[in-house]
């Protein structure tokens, strides 16, 4: 009779899980999502082995969540730079970077 084998790992879990925490850490700088995408497939992958063999399913819910996050922060942080680059488009060729600092604040404000 073989040894029954109580700390059994499920990888890709684990796996997701580190591309989830990669993937928030660099959301901001878009690289994120991709991360996020792949540790959110990884993930669900996770959670049907998980199914099937009872190990690892919170580290596959974890990989999820933070993969999740990860893309909807690069998405918002990506809509955020597209809004400010559109409200401050005329700004781009400022003589110094007072005048840069004053544009902006006039297209934000409207003052």
């Amino acid at each position: 009779m073989p040894p029954h084998h109580t700390a059994s790992n499920n990888g890709l879990a684990g796996a997701a899980v580190l591309l989830g925490v990669i993937g928030v850490s660099t959301s901001v700088f878009f690289i994120g999502g991709l991360f996020g995408g792949i540790g959110l497939i990884l993930g669900i992958v996770a959670l049907t082995t998980a199914k099937r063999t009872g190990i690892g399913r919170g580290k596959a819910l974890t990989g999820v969540a933070t993969s999740a996050v990860a893309i909807v922060v690069s998405v918002l942080a990506a809509v955020f730079f597209v809004w400010y680059a559109d409200k401050t488009q005329e700004c781009y060729r400022p003589d110094s970077f007072r005048q840069y600092e004053q544009c902006v604040h006039q297209q934000l404000t409207g003052k």
